[in-house]
């Protein structure tokens, strides 16, 4: 058992699917069942059983989980205890898809400032020491500081018709050609807005940028969260109608890391600059 079957188990374990798995690792599927059956054969026990769909976790797998992540913690801590020639304690932060650059920013300037010592890593998806991403895509063995909240928005070209109507309302917006998130965890809750447009979009996009990209190019229209439209200045948004539908981003952090010297720094800063906005 090594790092590199860990990280393997620990990613498919989490994405329930080998697919998405081998994509955030950077592997062929081949390369990674390969390895995940290594691992089963040193362990002497299966971990996942595929299906149509993804895969499913065993009781095994689900045994081997908090250890893994502990494991791969450790080895981190004592990575970072003898890199004392190194300027700086390491810290990676993956972001995920759909962080708006302003909070983003925000957050790493004023990391520089109360945390000098501190040498970030940014990666791309659900990876790193820690992550930025949406409270609703933790992992389930995650904690979440909380640190934005966001609304979602109607985002369409200024010269849609919409942009005429003094208000909405949900029936208005049936008829529209909306492009669609099937796959996003935030699909049930826009149903309301697409009625029975929502079997037959004009358009299917796999992240909210991807649909800003859609809407900017006329394909149709779309609901994303506010911020993210910042980088389109040549669309236009307004409220949804009825009560607002909103989302929080903050840091996802698997409790194991805790004792990691870089991870503690920046959690305690990170959690008085979330305590600071809800006092605000």
């Amino acid at each position: 058992m090594d790092k590199r079957q860990l990280n393997a188990f620990i990613c498919v374990f989490e994405e329930r699917n080998i697919t998405r798995a081998a994509e955030q690792l950077n592997l062929t599927q081949p390369a990674l069942s390969a390895t995940i059956k290594a691992l089963e054969e040193s362990l002497s026990t299966r971990l996942f059983i595929r299906k149509p769909r993804g895969v499913e976790v065993t009781e095994d797998a689900r045994a081997l989980y908090p250890h893994a992540r502990r494991m791969l913690a450790d080895m981190a801590a004592l990575t970072s205890r003898f890199r004392e020639r190194q300027k700086g304690l390491p810290l990676s932060i993956g972001i995920e898809d759909d962080v708006a650059s302003t909070h983003l920013i925000g957050l790493l300037e004023k990391t520089r400032g109360a945390l000098p010592d501190i040498r970030i890593t940014l990666e791309v998806g659900c990876t790193g020491d820690i992550r930025l991403g949406c409270e609703s895509l933790r992992c389930e063995d995650e904690l979440f500081i909380p640190l934005f909240d966001e609304n979602y928005v109607l985002v369409y070209p200024p010269e849609h018709p919409l942009a005429q109507a003094n208000s909405l309302t949900p029936e208005q917006l049936h008829g529209q050609p909306w492009i669609t998130f099937p796959s996003h965890e935030s699909h049930q809750r826009f149903l309301p807005f697409y009625g029975a447009s929502a079997s037959a979009p004009c358009a299917i996009a796999g992240s909210f940028t991807l649909a800003l990209h859609l809407v900017e190019a006329g394909l149709g229209i779309a609901i994303v969260p506010e911020p993210l439209i910042a980088a389109h200045s040549k669309l236009t948004c307004r409220a949804l109608p009825g009560y607002p539908l909103t989302r929080r981003l903050g840091i996802c952090y698997a409790i194991q890391l805790q004792a990691t010297p870089s991870v503690e720094s920046f959690l305690g800063f990170v959690n008085g600059l979330s305590l600071s906005q809800n006092n605000d």
